[in-house]
């Protein structure tokens, strides 16, 4: 499974923790940058990696910045992505089995990097229901265009 990564300079450290989780559980990462902690603009990475899953050249994406909010923002103006902020691992859950988002966001001034492992962790073998979510997903793509 290929895995679109992203920060801000905000998020940067842990990006770099979740970019090794992922290596050790053998998941391709492809990883958008910030490349350090420098002041750095998150839709400079959260576009690009965005781009990335809704062209299916990766499977889901992992955006990291202070809050999720701008990453979040962001992801969402590009057709097909369903991102979900999560602060916590049942949010993760849910926004797998009931809005099958494809692209995490999380902020690192809101969780610490254990929790945004066991998020990750949660987000990535949760498998979309289906059912009644497909018809709801459906309409947010049908009623906005994207």
């Amino acid at each position: 499974m290929k895995i679109a990564l992203a920060s801000d300079h905000a998020g940067f450290e842990i990006k770099e923790k979740v970019k090794n989780f992922l290596n050790e559980h053998k998941y391709q990462v492809v990883d958008f940058g910030t490349f350090s902690n420098d002041s750095f603009d998150y839709p400079d990475s959260a576009y690009p990696a965005s781009k990335s899953v809704a062209t299916a050249d990766s499977d889901f994406g992992i955006l990291i910045c202070g809050t999720g909010t701008g990453m979040a923002i962001t992801a969402n103006k590009v057709t097909g992505i369903r991102a979900a902020n999560c602060i916590n691992v049942q949010m993760a859950e849910m926004a797998r089995s009931h809005n099958n988002a494809n692209i995490l966001t999380m902020g690192s001034r809101l969780i610490s990097p254990e929790l945004a492992l066991d998020i990750v962790k949660k987000f990535l073998e949760t498998d979309f229901e289906g059912g009644r979510h497909s018809t709801r997903i459906n309409k947010i793509h049908t009623l906005t265009g994207g």
